[in-house]
């Protein structure tokens, strides 16, 4: 079943605290249903900014995107999880990954062993275990609003990661190279599809875009790695054009969930209007 679009910001950080809660509201007004943080140690702590995130907004769903398991111990952070979703009065997405390609020097910062990567997938289970343990009462702590747990969001690309995928998230984001074109994502959408079964139809897939333009501001250039037209993470025309493109792209792949990157929120704020709900 085709399922109706829905379209998140993702920013890690603004000059200072007005203008992160203002950053909030604005995307809450513009129709955004999702606001996403980051979890590196360059950007603000996911937890903390999106509490302060549900104090300026009444509808906005919060989601991190995505925390590392290796960062913390999985219990602690549920219970952690759990307070966030009471302060938001149950509007908290958990999105979890087992780690950027560079999070090893940062899990040795924080004094957290950053593991093979079977044992992060491990954590990645052991974290939902948790989560859904503590959100269901069975914790000290028992004010969690979301009493089933938060909406799961996992990054997957590979085999081990995409089983968990189809096992436990309710939505799934591919983690790919930047510059990977739409074609990319048939192989690990059918090995999903496959894990999954009859679960696949409930499964929400969502893609993010880095850039939307053809003119990335210096700072964004290294990240992009190449990235340019026709890649999957960059979107450029008109409003129409752009709509029409993530039209044909459900259509073909099933995404209906876009994040962007928040220097583009306004920009691409028209495309939201024509599509969201739709």
């Amino acid at each position: 079943m085709t399922k109706h679009f829905r379209f998140g910001v993702v920013a890690g950080f603004a000059p200072d605290a007005g203008s992160w809660t203002a950053l909030a509201r604005q995307a809450e007004d513009r129709g955004y249903s999702t606001l996403l943080v980051p979890d590196t140690l360059g950007t603000l702590p996911p937890l903390l900014a999106l509490t302060a995130a549900a104090t300026a907004t009444t509808t906005l769903r919060l989601s991190t995107f995505v925390l590392s398991v290796p960062y913390r111990r999985p219990r602690q952070l549920a219970w952690e999880l759990a307070g966030l979703d009471f302060l938001s009065g149950g509007r908290l997405d958990l999105g979890i990954g087992t780690g950027r390609a560079d999070a090893r020097p940062e899990a040795e910062f924080l004094g957290m062993p950053y593991g093979t990567a079977g044992e992060r997938v491990s954590q990645v289970e052991e974290l939902i275990t948790e989560v859904r343990t503590v959100f269901g009462g069975s914790g000290r702590f028992t004010g969690a609003v979301q009493k089933e747990g938060p909406p799961i969001l996992l990054a997957a690309s590979g085999e081990r990661m995409l089983t968990v995928a189809a096992e436990q998230a309710d939505i799934v984001t591919f983690a790919v190279h930047p510059a990977s074109t739409p074609h990319s994502l048939h192989r690990p959408l059918a090995v999903l599809e496959e894990k999954a079964g009859a679960r696949f139809g409930q499964i929400e897939l969502s893609s993010n875009l880095h850039l939307i333009g053809t003119d990335p501001p210096p700072w964004l250039e290294r990240l992009l790695h190449g990235a340019g037209p026709g890649s999957l993470s960059v979107l450029d025309g008109s409003p129409r054009q752009m709509a029409d493109t993530l039209l044909r792209r459900r259509d073909e792949l099933g995404i209906s969930y876009i994040t962007v990157n928040g220097v583009f929120a306004e920009a691409f704020a028209p495309v939201v209007e024509i599509l969201a709900g739709r």
